[in-house]
C-alpha cells in the first residue's frame, strides 16, 4: 500500500483527533526544561543535561537526542519519497516543517526537546498534522536504539582518540629510555634487569590490542536499527538500508528484534569491556610508580611541581596526579560492573540495558581517566643512575651465572643454578653486594656446588674479570637474544613497529571520521533538494 493525498483525511482523522494531546502524553510546552519535565511525569526517557563531565566531545555535546532525532526525521523523509511512499509535494512540506524544527532551536526562546512526540508538535503546530506522516513505519524504539547506537559510536571513538593520545605519550617516554635499565619485578620482588623502553612497549602493546578491540567493535557497533519500529518492522515498505547509509551506518542490524531489543546487550558490554580492560592496566602501571614512593630514593616520581605539599609534613611531596588517575581507573571499572548488572536478569525490552553507558557517564569517565593518565606521563622523571643503583643493590643478575655456565662451560643448570643461589645466600648474610663480593668466595661455593652433585672438575670455569662482568645489569640485558627482548637493537624494533601501528590506527580513525562526515553532507545534500534550499 502506498500513501497518496487522497487518503490523508481519513489517516491524519485517525491519528489528530480532539483527544490527541490526551493519546500521546504530550501537551504544548514553551521552553526545552518544560517539555523534559512532561517527558519526565510520563516516564519517557530523557537524558542526562549535557554538563561537565557528561560528554566526551564537543561534537558529543552537540549530538544530542534533539540532533539525532532530527537527523532521523532528515534521513526518514529523503528515504519516504525516494520510496514513493509519500509524493514530492507532501515531501517538501515535511521537509520544510522538520527545518523550522532545527531552526528554531537555535533562536533566542527555541525548543529543544528530546522526546520524538514533542519535536513532532513543534512540526505539526508549523505546518499542520500532515507532520505526523513523518513517523510512518517508525517508534520510539527504532529512533531510540539508533540514536543510542549513534552516541555511543561517537563516545567509543573519542576514547578511541583519547588512548592514541596515551599512546603517542608512552611510545615518547620509550623512545627516550631505550637505554635506561632498570628493575624489573614478578611477585613484587625484584626479578631481572630490562630497560624501561622495554617495560613500557609491553603496556604499549596491550593499548595496540585495545586499538584492534575498538576496530573489531566497530564493525558490529556501525549498524542502524532504523526502519524496524518496535520491534517487528511495519506494513510500509521502508529502505532500512537507505536509512543506514544516510545516518552513516555501515549496514543494519538485520533482524528487527535483535536491532532494538538484543544489541543494546552485547555491544554495550563489548564496549564497556574495552574501556574497562584499559583501566586495569593502567592501574598496573601507576601501581607501579606509585610504588616508589615508599622509597627514600624513587628512580621513578613525578617531577617537582606536579606533587603537592603535605599540609602538616614539610617534607612530603604526594603525588596527586597518581592518585586521581587511578581513582579515575577504579570508577571506570567499578561502572562497568554497573552496566553489566544493568544488563543482567531482565526481560527483553526493558530500558535497563539500553541506555547505561549514557545514563552513567560511562566514556566521559573513560575519557577522563585516560586524559589523567595522560598528566602522570607528562610528569614523569626516571632518574637511570638512581634505577641501576637499585639494581646494583640486590642480585638480580644471579641467574646469568647458571646460563653462561652451562652455554659457555656445559656445567648442568641445576649445578649453576644452586652455585648462584648459594652466592646469593651468602651476600645477603653477610651485607654483600654483587660488585663487593669476594671472587675467592665465589670459587669455594662452586667447588661445594660440584661436590654436592658429586661432578669432577671443581674449579670454577669464569675468570673474576668475567665472573664480575656477567654480574653486571648492563651485561645482562645487553646479552639478550630472541624476539621481544630488552636489548637495544630489539626494543628499537619493536619501537619502530609499534610506532606505525599507531600511525595506522591514527590512519583508521581519520578514515573512520571522514566517512560519517560524508555521510552527513550526504543527507544535508539530499534533505536540502528536497526541501528546496
Amino acid at each position: 500500500m502506498r500513501l497518496r493525498n487522497a487518503t490523508l483525511a481519513v489517516s491524519l482523522a485517525l491519528a489528530f483527533g480532539p483527544a490527541w494531546a490526551a493519546d500521546t502524553g504530550q501537551l504544548p510546552c514553551r521552553t526545552t526544561a518544560e517539555c523534559q519535565e512532561q517527558a519526565a511525569k510520563i516516564g519517557a526517557f530523557v537524558p542526562s543535561p549535557t554538563a561537565k563531565g557528561s560528554t566526551t566531545s564537543k561534537l558529543d555535546q552537540a549530538e544530542d537526542q534533539f540532533y539525532w532525532v532530527e537527523k532521523i526525521n532528515k534521513a526518514s523523509i529523503v528515504m519516504l519519497v525516494e520510496e514513493k511512499i509519500l509524493d514530492a509535494d507532501m515531501g517538501r512540506k515535511i521537509a520544510r516543517g522538520v527545518a523550522h524544527s532545527i531552526a528554531q532551536a537555535g533562536k533566542p526562546g527555541g525548543k529543544r526537546p528530546s522526546d520524538v512526540l514533542q519535536i513532532e508538535r513543534i512540526i505539526t503546530d508549523e505546518i499542520g498534522p500532515d507532520g505526523s506522516l513523518i513517523h510512518a513505519g517508525r517508534s520510539r524504539q527504532d529512533m531510540y536504539a539508533t540514536f543510542r547506537m549513534a552516541r555511543l559510536r561517537n563516545q567509543v571513538l573519542d576514547f578511541s582518540d583519547a588512548l592514541n593520545s596515551l599512546r603517542d605519550r608512552v611510545l615518547l617516554t620509550a623512545s627516550q629510555n631505550v637505554n635506561t635499565i632498570v628493575p624489573a619485578y614478578t611477585n613484587g620482588v625484584q626479578a631481572q634487569p630490562i630497560t624501561y623502553a622495554h617495560y613500557l612497549l609491553g603496556y604499549a602493546a596491550s593499548f595496540e590490542r585495545d586499538a584492534q578491540r575498538i576496530h573489531e567493535l566497530y564493525k558490529r557497533m556501525n549498524r542502524s536499527a532504523m526502519g524496524t519500529a518496535v520491534l517487528a518492522n511495519s506494513s510500509w515498505p521502508l529502505n532500512r538500508e537507505r536509512l543506514a547509509d544516510l545516518l552513516g551506518f555501515d549496514g543494519v542490524i538485520e533482524n528487527s528484534i535483535d536491532s532494538s531489543q538484543v544489541a543494546p546487550f552485547d555491544v554495550t558490554l563489548e564496549a564497556t569491556g574495552i574501556a574497562a580492560s584499559t583501566a586495569i592496566r593502567l592501574g598496573a602501571i601507576l601501581g607501579d610508580i606509585h610504588t616508589q614512593y615508599h622509597q627514600v630514593r624513587p628512580w621513578l616520581l613525578l617531577e617537582e611541581g606536579a606533587t603537592y605539599t603535605s599540609s602538616a609534613m614539610p617534607q612530603k611531596r604526594n603525588p596527586g596526579l597518581i592518585m586521581r588517575a587511578r581513582e579515575a581507573a577504579s570508577d571506570v571499572v567499578g561502572l562497568a560492573q554497573a552496566v553489566a548488572i544493568r544488563d543482567h536478569n531482565v526481560t527483553t525490552g526493558m530500558t535497563d540495558y539500553k541506555q547505561p553507558t549514557a545514563a552513567l557517564n560511562y566514556f566521559p569517565q573513560a575519557v577522563g581517566m585516560i586524559a589523567a593518565m595522560n598528566r602522570v606521563m607528562d610528569a614523569l622523571k626516571i632518574n637511570p643512575q638512581r634505577s641501576l643503583e637499585e639494581l646494583e643493590a640486590d642480585w638480580t643478575t644471579s641467574m646469568e651465572l647458571a646460563e653462561t655456565l652451562q652455554k659457555e662451560h656445559q656445567v648442568p643448570f641445576r649445578v649453576g643454578h644452586g652455585f648462584a643461589s648459594s652466592i646469593v645466600t651468602y651476600a645477603r648474610a653477610n651485607g654483600l653486594k654483587p660488585r663487593d663480593f669476594p671472587y675467592d668466595k665465589a670459587v669455594e661455593l662452586y667447588a661445594e656446588a660440584i661436590a654436592k652433585f658429586k661432578l669432577p672438575d671443581p674449579k670454577l670455569p669464569l675468570p673474576e674479570a668475567e665472573f664480575r662482568k656477567i654480574l653486571s645489569p648492563e651485561f645482562m640485558v645487553k646479552s639478550r637474544v630472541g624476539t621481544g627482548g630488552p636489548q637495544p637493537a630489539e626494543v628499537e624494533r619493536m619501537l619502530a613497529k609499534a610506532q606505525a601501528a599507531l600511525k595506522a590506527d591514527k590512519a583508521w580513525m581519520a578514515e573512520t571520521r571522514g566517512r560519517l562526515k560524508a555521510a552527513d553532507q550526504k543527507l544535508d545534500k539530499a534533505f536540502g533538494e528536497l526541501a528546496g534550499n
